[in-house]
């Protein structure tokens, strides 16, 4: 199995954090625009029992992704579990951590390759670049959100 782990120190308090992962347009927001991944659809905002799918595209082949929540303490940690989709596992911890009146938000992923240890060794390097990518652009996303002001 292997572990994927992002942290950054957002500008803002655990429950403003919090609250804005709960907008309906949250992963349209934090999809990078140059991936090739398409939200379908979001039902249940954050608590056990939501879901999320998006259509993934690999050359011209789309695979569907369907990710359940699994567990929801507001507003410190979210958990979602891939149910159908490319991985053979993927469960994704979202964690909000209260750090002086701001937020250390981190995503820690753990996930198998479909194939077995010899395909991990061989493309795991390639997904591992691939979430960097992803998660560094969801996190400047929510930085630049809390380091503007609002009025």
């Amino acid at each position: 199995m292997l572990k994927f782990q992002r942290s950054t120190l957002i500008n803002s308090p655990v429950e403003v954090v919090w609250e804005f992962y709960e907008r309906p347009d949250i992963l349209q927001l934090l999809t990078p625009p140059w991936q090739p991944v398409q939200v379908i659809r979001r039902e249940g905002g954050l608590d056990v029992g939501a879901i999320s799918e998006f259509r993934l595209w690999l050359g011209f082949v789309p695979i569907r992704w369907l990710a359940c929540h699994t567990k929801c303490e507001k507003p410190y940690l979210f958990v979602d579990r891939q149910r159908i989709g490319p991985m053979e596992s993927w469960i994704h911890y979202h964690y909000f951590t209260p750090e002086n009146g701001k937020t250390r938000l981190m995503d820690e992923i753990y996930y198998e390759i479909p194939g077995g240890t010899i395909i991990e060794f061989l493309i795991g390097w390639w997904v591992d670049s691939r979430l960097q990518e992803m998660f560094r652009y969801r996190h400047e996303v929510i930085q630049r959100e809390f380091d503007t002001p609002h009025e």
